[in-house]
């Protein structure tokens, strides 16, 4: 099976949203996989571009049809996300590479069934990686820790899953990014 998914995670902080767009500016034949999630969006995003925007009882549907393969509850925030069967077979037929951004669950997902190259974005350090996230203005105390909490896991746990690390240290993102082509080069992908 050719590669054509690129599943790009890491703890909060990381700086994965910053690759991921950056590499998709360089690399214009990807497209950013749109999820589901049952939260309401936020100004400024669209359905269908940023995520399908869809109820609690639909998605728990969906969920129940196969529809939605892989998915993950935030308690902290009351909200599902989740791979959107329809759209993700949508966007292979659309998009000659798709990249995306998710959790262990997913990644699995992806990799088990569409051969899915996995990279885990780490920063510098863990010290670096919370001076990141307390500089996010809009998260509470209650947030940080649990973020930093879950970074810890990612970071000690799961990191030694993905297929590849790259650090992507303070001020060099273009290096992250350079580093992510040279594997997505080596794995076939033509960027």
């Amino acid at each position: 099976m050719n590669k054509r998914i690129l599943v790009l995670a890491g703890p909060s902080g990381s700086g994965k949203n910053s690759v991921m767009n950056k590499l998709i500016e360089q690399c214009p034949k990807f497209s950013r996989l749109v999820t589901a999630t049952d939260r309401d969006p936020r100004e400024g995003e669209q359905d269908g571009v940023d995520y399908y925007f869809v109820s609690r009882e639909y998605f728990l549907d969906q969920l129940e049809l196969g529809n939605i393969p892989e998915h993950q509850y935030r308690p902290e925030r009351d909200m599902y996300y989740g791979i959107y069967a329809p759209g993700l077979t949508r966007q292979l037929e659309d998009s000659e590479y798709i990249v995306s951004q998710l959790q262990i669950i997913g990644a699995k997902y992806l990799k088990e069934n569409f051969n899915a190259v996995t990279v885990f974005i780490t920063p510098e350090s863990f010290e670096i990686l919370e001076t990141r996230i307390r500089d996010r203005s809009d998260l509470s105390e209650e947030e940080v820790s649990l973020r930093l909490d879950l970074a810890r896991h990612e970071m000690e746990v799961e990191g030694s899953w993905y297929d590849y690390q790259i650090i992507n240290k303070q001020g060099k993102l273009d290096e992250a990014v350079d580093e992510l082509v040279e594997i997505l080069r080596a794995e076939g992908f033509d960027c």
